[in-house]
């Protein structure tokens, strides 16, 4: 799941944002597709929605780069 699809399941932009001590506009701009997610920013995201976003949704083009480890619990 993306965070747009997080976001419009109920949970909020400002609630994930006070939870990861992040600007609630960067979470915006970033569930937009406006603006990238580094990879830190990704695996904590991971963590604050319980694996619901996942690294591999933030970053699909290159996650297999950053974290090869997820390569074997991959179903892709």
């Amino acid at each position: 799941m993306n965070l747009k699809e997080y976001f419009s399941n109920g949970n909020t932009v400002a609630g994930l944002a006070k939870t990861l001590g992040k600007p609630a506009s960067l979470l915006s701009q970033i569930s937009c597709g406006t603006r990238g997610c580094g990879p830190a920013l990704s695996y904590q995201i991971e963590l604050a929605t319980n694996g619901a976003v996942g690294r591999k949704d933030l970053r699909p083009n290159d996650w297999h780069l950053i974290w090869p480890d997820l390569l074997k619990r991959s179903d892709n």
